[in-house]
């Protein structure tokens, strides 16, 4: 029996054993975004078992007072207001929910995605002088695409990017939406095609993190990962050599296409340079040369639009005057001359 009551505490002990190596990177992040976020989840959990475990509490409490066997026990049949007790159960709940208000309605504005960095952590603001490190982040079907605008060269399933500088992604899709995920770094946004969500965040500690497709996509969902790596700034500049140094060569439009065909278990690859004009043109849906962009197509409904109606309202338009403030800025010189039309 000995045996059989230790072996039993140990089988308890087990899943303690498992989760012991465990890595909560939620709860322990090394951005400082993702740091704020844990700290909000870890805030609105407590402030909710500041009424949950009183319940629960109560409920085993008044299970054993007021058992059949306690003949000692209060019993008042007829009982059926405490103007006391009424006031507890409602004031508790109705404070804690102001609280968690208060507390959501601060950090949505200060934690939005959308919201360039104030400060580098706790200590340290955000200067003037700090320039964010800009990352154009495509989603493709099933790997990641980064492109360094400023460095002129692109990755694919890798990322880096030096510690305590602020990051702004611009995302995009290629096909159907995903999800943008570092949980080290800062929350999930979505990536949808011929749109651009936003993305500040900092990483405040060296190391390799992992990064993926937190939406659903389709076959090779489960394979969509990468890895992020957060360098010192030494280490940053030797990494961005590397990547130039790379035989891929460039990134251009013809060999974005072949790129875009669903694969999946990308491994990482580096392309030494990139077509300056690739992300603008993946984000408005032309990266086909033959293709109209987005932009040029919203710029000719802005314009009026495109057969009889859109030329007629071209053609009636007046263009606004300097001293017109009230009136939309048309382009001096567009105009229609004619109406051609052919017979039935």
């Amino acid at each position: 029996m000995p045996i059989l009551h230790t072996l039993r505490r140990w089988l308890l002990l087990l899943p303690l054993a498992f989760l012991a190596g465990c890595n909560t990177v939620l709860m322990n992040p090394s951005g400082d975004i993702a740091n704020q976020q844990g700290r909000l989840i870890v805030v609105s959990t407590v402030l909710m078992l500041i009424i949950i475990i009183p319940v629960i509490a109560l409920t085993v409490f008044f299970a054993w007072r007021y058992r059949a066997s306690n003949k000692e026990a209060i019993y008042k049949p007829n009982w059926d207001h405490s103007t006391q007790l009424e006031l507890a159960i409602w004031a508790a709940p109705l404070l804690i929910i102001i609280a968690l208000g208060a507390i959501t309605w601060i950090s949505t504005h200060t934690l939005d995605p959308y919201r360039p960095l104030s400060r580098i952590d706790a200590q340290r603001p955000v200067t003037a002088d700090i320039k964010p490190l800009t990352v154009e982040v495509v989603a493709l079907d099933w790997k990641w695409l980064f492109i360094y605008p400023e460095q002129g060269f692109a990755t694919v399933n890798e990322l880096a990017a030096p510690v305590d500088r602020p990051i702004t992604f611009k995302i995009t899709a290629s096909s159907v939406m995903n999800s943008f995920f570092i949980p080290a770094l800062a929350g999930q946004i979505y990536a949808m095609p011929g749109m651009e969500t936003k993305l500040h965040a900092v990483i405040n500690a060296p190391g390799e993190f992992d990064g993926f497709s937190a939406n659903y996509s389709g076959a090779g969902f489960s394979g969509m990962r990468f890895k992020f790596h957060g360098l010192s700034d030494a280490d940053f500049d030797q990494w961005v050599q590397k990547v130039k140094s790379s035989p891929e060569g460039e990134l251009s439009r013809e060999r974005y296409q072949k790129l875009e065909v669903p694969s999946e278990r990308e491994p990482a690859k580096h392309f030494a340079s990139v077509s300056p004009d690739l992300y603008g043109a993946i984000l408005n849906r032309c990266v086909d040369r033959s293709k109209m962009c987005m932009s040029q197509m919203m710029a000719i409904d802005a314009d009026g639009g495109l057969g009889k109606p859109g030329a007629y309202n071209v053609a009636t338009a007046k263009p606004s005057q300097p001293d017109d403030i009230n009136s939309p800025k048309r382009a001096y010189g567009k105009y229609v001359t004619a109406m051609c039309t052919t017979e039935e």
